[in-house]
């Protein structure tokens, strides 16, 4: 186990339940067969089992049920849709209050610099969310250098690859893509935040990679959690073969 320092406005917490590893992401969306609260908490158990080191989950319902049956650290995000904007994971304060209730050990946020609902910054939504809860730790899920090196001058408290190739200026691209460049430019910034590796880590040896490369933790989901997904990769291939 390691421990980290985490900046809060009150002082110097550290924080000891977070080990060196593998998060999984355990969530599944509305019209996906594996869409229950109950399912996502056998499988968080199944993915303590296989030695993850925390969970990362959609929902307080989700969130809820996943803490009756593991006692890992949990990421927190609801996935919220309004009109005219692209932002989605936990974008205002009403998310922030519903899962601050539930109680997560760290709650994700979309970090991008896109527009956010009711034209709210993330400079002033970070200042909010600090006002009404000084020791919630964050994460921002980010998608290019300059949303991360803007969430660490915030203070976020673990940077994350999230949304790096779901964003229409990152669109496409892969956290693997030129021999990990994107992950390479992250370490070589300095940032004070503790980074996360996430999206699109669909194999063991590129999970290993980021580890080599000196990563700590590694956020895992479709490729452990997402079954017709995983079905659809052996499908494909099988269908390649020319008889």
């Amino acid at each position: 186990m390691f421990f980290l320092k985490i900046n809060f406005t009150g002082g110097l917490i550290i924080l000891a339940k977070i080990k060196r590893g593998l998060i999984v992401s355990c969530q599944a969306l509305e019209n996906e067969p594996l869409h229950s609260s109950f399912i996502m908490s056998k499988m968080a158990l199944a993915a303590k089992m296989g030695g993850a080191v925390g969970i990362r989950a959609n929902g307080v319902s989700d969130i809820s049920q996943i803490k009756l049956e593991v006692d890992l650290p949990i990421i927190g995000i609801i996935k919220k849709k309004y009109d005219n904007c692209d932002v989605f994971i936990t974008p205002t304060m009403k998310e922030i209050d519903e899962l601050c209730s539930e109680g997560v050990d760290v709650i994700a946020l979309d970090a991008t610099l896109r527009n956010r609902p009711n034209g709210l910054l993330l400079d002033d939504f970070f200042k909010n969310i600090k006002k009404k809860y000084p020791k919630q730790c964050l994460m921002a899920d980010i998608s290019s250098l300059d949303e991360a090196i803007n969430a660490d001058k915030l203070g976020f408290d673990f940077i994350g690859t999230t949304l790096h190739g779901y964003t229409k200026s990152t669109n496409g691209f892969n956290i693997a893509d030129n021999d990990f460049n994107f992950l390479k430019t992250l370490l070589n910034s300095n940032l004070k935040a503790t980074l996360i590796v996430e999206g699109k880590i669909d194999t063991p040896l590129k999970a290993q990679k980021c580890f080599e490369m000196g990563v700590d933790l590694v956020v895992v989901g479709g490729a452990i959690t997402r079954p017709v997904e995983i079905t659809k990769k052996f499908v494909e291939k099988i269908n390649q073969v020319k008889r």
